[in-house]
């Protein structure tokens, strides 16, 4: 089968690789309809996280069971499903508690030794824990099955933030990040009830989906000047909740700038360079919290999953690049230069 490997630092390939094979009884083959290309992604296409060459790579994706082991109770051959970017063997304490990504057998598509998303098939390990069953008439409706592609990661990614951020009704929402898990977050602060959602960003094309998702107001400046924009819309106390959706010492300090004292700080950005920008003082001095991390998301795919089918929830309008398989390096290059905001891929 075809499958996207990297090299190299901006050396994305589509080559040839084994076909996946049941290998444990709890595993399935799963033929991929559609994966896209994770911000996350560009960390290692930019060098900034290290790879081995010829390492798989990719994370999200759906798609339809073509072989089920023997000890596969939950699904069948045919049955279409969401992989979430983390296999969970949904048996383990971690599991239990709602921590999937903690799993103690659990781990990362694409990490070494495992078959990546941005392929044509993919083997799932332990999938009675980790796959969540999908309509089978969502395979004929293309726009269902990219919102519902956003499941496997940048829907659940916002939805963490928003958590984390303490977002309840009535509240006061900013959000660091105009990517794909920043404006998912401002849909998720829609639906947990935020009253106010305040979204920095510069780039039209996607502060406009910001709006469309439920954003108030929207902060185009940066530094000193974007703070106190944020002051000025909050009476000069700062937004009850913060989500930081990129991982830079920058953003995490412009989040802890605007953060109202006795706020929350949401924060599922990969933390990336050489600093984390926290500011412990001002946190203990201004009783901020900080919580997030990697987002369980396959906990969270059942409770969303209802409002995507419904389309209370519609996260389809991040993805706007389609690629096919072949034409995947060119993907990374049109998100690395930010001429596309979220690439979806159909093997």
């Amino acid at each position: 089968m075809r499958a996207t490997v990297i090299h190299a630092p901006h050396d994305i390939r589509v080559e040839e690789v084994p076909d996946p094979a049941i290998q444990q009884p709890t595993d399935v083959v799963l033929r991929v309809l559609r994966a896209c290309i994770c911000g996350s992604d560009l960390w290692a296409y930019r060098g900034e996280s290290a790879r081995k060459p010829g390492q798989r790579i990719g994370h999200e994706f759906l798609g339809v069971v073509e072989e089920a082991g023997p000890g596969v109770n939950g699904f069948a051959v045919g049955d279409l499903v969401v992989a979430p970017f983390v296999w969970s063997d949904g048996t383990c304490t971690y599991c239990a508690e709602g921590l999937t990504t903690s799993c103690t057998q659990g781990g990362f598509w694409g990490s070494v030794g495992s078959d990546g998303g941005q392929g044509e098939a993919v083997r799932v390990p332990f999938a009675d824990g980790t796959l969540v069953k999908l309509p089978a008439a969502a395979a004929s409706d293309d726009r269902l099955l990219t919102a519902l592609l956003a499941l496997s990661d940048v829907l659940g990614t916002g939805h963490h933030a928003a958590l984390g951020a303490g977002v309840k009704p009535g509240s006061t929402v900013a959000v660091v990040g105009d990517g794909a898990v920043g404006l998912c977050g401002v849909m998720a602060a829609k639906r947990l009830g935020a009253e106010r959602i305040i979204a920095l960003g510069r780039h039209r094309s996607r502060t406009d989906i910001a709006l469309a998702f439920g954003a108030t107001d929207i902060v185009a400046e940066r530094g000193e000047a974007a703070l106190a924009a944020v002051r000025e819309l909050t009476r000069g106390e700062g937004a009850h909740g913060v989500i930081e959706a990129v991982g830079t010492e920058q953003s995490m300090r412009t989040a802890i700038d605007i953060v109202r004292d006795g706020g929350s700080i949401g924060y599922v950005g990969v933390p990336h360079g050489s600093a984390t920008g926290l500011d412990l003082d001002a946190m203990f001095d201004r009783n901020i919290a900080l919580r997030g991390g990697v987002a369980p998301v396959r906990t969270y795919i059942p409770e969303l999953l209802p409002d995507v089918l419904d389309g209370t929830l519609d996260p389809s309008p991040v993805f706007d690049l389609a690629v096919g398989l072949d034409q995947v390096p060119g993907g990374y290059k049109a998100m690395d230069e930010r001429t596309a905001l979220k690439v979806i891929i159909t093997p």
